[in-house]
């Protein structure tokens, strides 16, 4: 592994910065250097010195090479370049356009994914190339690149600075930092000034997209590509990866470090180089994903084929691995709650459905029964394909699987009796997100820490209430490791000391009480 830029910082940041880091010969991330040679980004003359200059092509000739290097859209979905390329060229003739728009969707919203903020905040130039090679060829006057934090916008503006003038002009946007933000109709609109959410119209970019043009709109890393292929030719890309899948791929692993490797590498390869285990399993394609169960991670590679045949999808190239000491049921909560607060807000089944889908988890995860396992099933198929956009389709797809692979641990909470694990937010959820939930970030085993002085350190206890306590016995059921029951079924004890990973299940029995006779304290 030859490591890139080594600046690891908290994902959960809104201005997380990645390090990175290549398998092999780098190709998007080449040039960024190593050790003490190494720079936080390729300006102009640095960008030709290792790319080298960006040749002319004709229309006919950029759709025959995306389409002999089978470059897909990087951003989710994986269309075929060369079928959007085609698309706008037919839209554009048929409504006897002369040009068209150019869009470089570089807002990414999903705290796990930062590779398009890689590229922009240190190899923007290389997209840069890729969107000025089909405005060219489109007859284009402008390039449009939609961006959402302030650093990567003025990272943007001074490599369209370095350019100078000459060709189609670049306008870069700054939109909302939000989820949604990204989904291309989101895009369009808050290019064209409008509100910027998803318009639910069914109309594609291709037909009407920015001033009503027929527009091209793809995210950073397939410009990126385009630009690495129009450069190597279509043989020379090929060298590099699966024949039927040829080239590198961007991933975000562990919501920190993005990674450029050949298409076909295993995925526990390029975990293991990383340093992370597979733990409980990995998220795989962020929060519109798929759980992999952890035996089933060594049969993955980071190919389309691969990971189809396990019922997953690269997505954006999000993946995210669960360690073992963390709930995946508590993960699984906080990831669905942030998802119902990114809602638009325009549909139903985002703006009701996904809020009573995060609140069923929580049910589910605070002891609610078969009933509650029950009614996130039904709360699952009833958002699906019903909403204006993929955004309520993807966060029950990522509930149902993550109810699929941790079967038992979500039954478990459900029978009141949990898991005993705390929650981290290892799932790269915003830090404000896992505050609001009570949830705290493990401390850093470097990091020194100042003991607290002794009057602040309170212990805190559950506690019997005799007067009211009338022998139901559920509180032992959820926390057996607390309360044991007499032969009559009474707590043998008046008190018990709450262990730190016991908070919650503590607070759970206190809720379950029929008798309301458990309180928590502080002595």
């Amino acid at each position: 592994m030859t490591s890139v830029v080594p600046s690891p910082v908290s994902a959960s940041s809104a201005d997380a910065v990645p390090s990175l880091a290549s398998f092999g010969p780098p190709r998007l991330l080449a040039g960024l250097g190593t050790g003490a040679g190494w720079t936080r980004r390729l300006e102009r003359v640095g960008h030709l010195t290792v790319h080298g200059t960006m040749p002319e092509m004709r229309l006919e000739e950029l759709v025959d090479l995306a389409d002999n290097i089978d470059l897909r859209g990087r951003g989710g979905a994986g269309f075929p370049f060369a079928r959007k390329l085609r698309a706008v060229i037919e839209s554009a003739h048929r409504r006897q356009q002369a040009r068209a728009a150019v869009v470089v969707n570089g807002s990414e919203g999903e705290p796990s994914c930062l590779k398009d903020t890689a590229l922009l905040l240190f190899s923007p130039h290389l997209v840069l190339d890729g969107a000025m090679l089909c405005a060219r060829a489109l007859n284009s006057g402008e390039v449009n690149v939609a961006v959402t934090r302030p650093d990567v916008e003025r990272s943007v503006r001074d490599a369209v600075a370095e350019r100078g003038p000459g060709g189609p002009r670049i306008r870069v946007v700054r939109m909302p930092e939000r989820f949604v933000t990204g989904e291309s109709s989101s895009v369009v609109s808050g290019l064209n000034q409008l509100p910027v959410l998803p318009s639910g119209s069914g109309i594609r970019a291709s037909d009407a997209g920015v001033d009503g043009l027929p527009t091209l709109l793809s995210n950073t890393e397939t410009f990126a590509q385009l630009a690495v292929g129009a450069r190597l030719g279509a043989l020379d890309f090929r060298n590099v990866g699966l024949p039927t899948e040829p080239g590198t791929v961007l991933l975000t692993v562990g919501g920190d470090k993005v990674v450029e490797t050949p298409t076909g590498a295993p995925l526990p390869y390029i975990l293991g180089l990383c340093g992370i285990d597979p733990g409980q399993g990995v998220l795989i394609g962020g929060y519109h994903g798929k759980f992999l169960e952890r035996d089933t991670c060594w049969q993955a590679r980071i190919s389309r084929d691969s990971l189809d045949s396990l019922g997953a999808t690269l997505g954006a190239g999000a993946v995210l691995p669960l360690p073992e000491g963390t709930c995946p049921v508590g993960e699984v909560e906080l990831v669905a709650r942030w998802m119902a607060e990114e809602s638009a807000g325009q549909c139903g089944p985002c703006f009701l459905g996904l809020p009573a889908l995060a609140d069923t988890v929580a049910w589910a995860a605070d002891g609610g029964g078969e009933e509650a396992l029950a009614q996130i099933r039904a709360r699952t198929r009833g958002v699906k394909k019903r909403g204006a956009c993929s955004h309520p389709d993807g966060t029950a797809r990522l509930v149902e699987s993550a109810l699929e692979t941790f079967a038992e641990d979500f039954e478990e909470h459900a029978l009141g009796r949990g898991c005993g694990r705390p929650v981290f937010g290892c799932l790269a959820v915003p830090e404000a997100v896992r505050l609001a939930a009570g949830y705290r970030p493990p401390e850093r085993p470097d990091k020194p820490q100042r003991p607290a002085p002794q009057l602040e350190q309170k212990q805190k206890r559950l506690v019997v209430d005799w007067t009211l306590c009338q022998g139901h016995g559920l509180c032992a059921g959820v926390v057996p490791d607390m309360i044991e029951l007499d032969v009559d079924g009474y707590p043998t004890g008046a008190s018990a000391t709450i262990q730190p990973n016991m908070q919650k299940q503590a607070q759970r029995a206190v809720r379950r009480c029929p008798a309301l006779a458990l309180r928590i304290v502080e002595r």
